[in-house]
């Protein structure tokens, strides 16, 4: 319903076959694929949605701990924390960038092949070499170590990697690499080192094992990836709107809509939970997820009359 890049599709793909249909249908103005440079008529921070989406849902999340919606008082922060990314593409790429704007401390990014450690966080000038080496020269990680503060480790994961300087906790993990990159060994190892949260930027990430390890766990926050990569879709569905109405809206206007879209996201989580508890009080907002993301598509089908 939304035709989006993923793992090896970016804006030059999905501008190619936008050239392509265009040629075929010889039209202009129309179809619907979307993650389209701005030149061709994308949207502004299409590029950056889902990443960014990723960590304004686990700010939200974290911030308002222990029930506290939307609510003030002295509440925990990404600000000095410890985070972990896996992946290198557009999620981590850009969930690295806001984690760095919030003042957390970006610990790892990797590709296919290992991980880039960073004992004291990624500098901004690190994520700007990541980022040209990802999205301009094309290549992987091990071929700019020089170039970074940080240590490359080969045929590993930041999920699985043992090496005496990374010995340390992760308080968030964000997954953005691929589907079952983290198994139940390594949540283990997580939760005991204090791990206070993980927020699924890849579709899949979490084995089954790993989920049933983080339930056991309600102090650690888990958000999986139907809600947390939401900003994705989000704003490609803000491409197709843009697009429909013959328009741009201006970068600041899609990233305040985008916030708000996470923020909602955030409260249908809470809602569906606590609905989902009942007289127990035990749920989770894995559980609110699944739930809201359900009734939403049963309530869609009974209006079309389709139940």
């Amino acid at each position: 319903d939304v035709p989006a890049g993923d793992i090896g599709v970016g804006g030059r793909e999905i501008g190619y076959m936008m050239g392509m249909y265009k040629r075929l249908v010889n039209e202009h103005g129309t179809g619907v694929l979307t993650g389209k440079s701005v030149n061709i008529g994308g949207s502004y921070y299409r590029p950056e949605a889902t990443g960014y989406g990723l960590v304004y849902i686990a700010k939200i999340a974290i911030e308002n701990k222990d029930g506290m919606l939307f609510g003030a008082g002295n509440r925990p922060s990404l600000k000095n924390s410890n985070c972990a990314i896996s992946g290198s593409g557009n999620v981590a790429q850009y969930a690295a960038q806001k984690l760095l704007q919030f003042g957390a401390k970006v610990m790892t990014m990797s590709d296919s092949n290992g991980v880039l450690f960073f004992k004291d966080g990624m500098t901004e000038q690190d994520w700007n070499v990541i980022v040209q080496a990802k999205q301009v020269d094309r290549v992987r990680l091990s071929e700019i170590e020089s170039k970074v503060s940080g240590v490359y480790m080969a045929d590993t994961t930041p999920w699985t990697m043992e090496h005496s300087s990374a010995k340390t906790h992760y308080d968030y993990a964000f997954p953005c690499a691929t589907q079952n990159e983290i198994d139940q060994y390594a949540a283990e190892q997580m939760v005991k080192n204090g791990l206070r949260g993980l927020f699924e930027g890849a579709n899949l990430p979490t084995q089954l094992g790993a989920q049933e390890v983080l339930k056991e766990h309600s102090n650690v926050i888990y958000i999986i990836g139907k809600a947390a990569n939401a900003g994705g879709v989000g704003v490609s569905g803000f491409e197709m709107m843009q697009n429909a109405q013959k328009g741009q809206w201006k970068a600041e206007v899609v990233d305040e809509k985008l916030q708000e879209l996470m923020k909602e996201i955030y409260a249908q989580l809470v809602e569906a939970a606590d609905d989902a508890a009942g007289d127990e009080g035990v749920s989770s907002l894995e559980v609110g997820a699944n739930q809201a993301g359900f009734l939403k598509v049963v309530s869609a089908m009974q209006d079309l009359g389709w139940l």
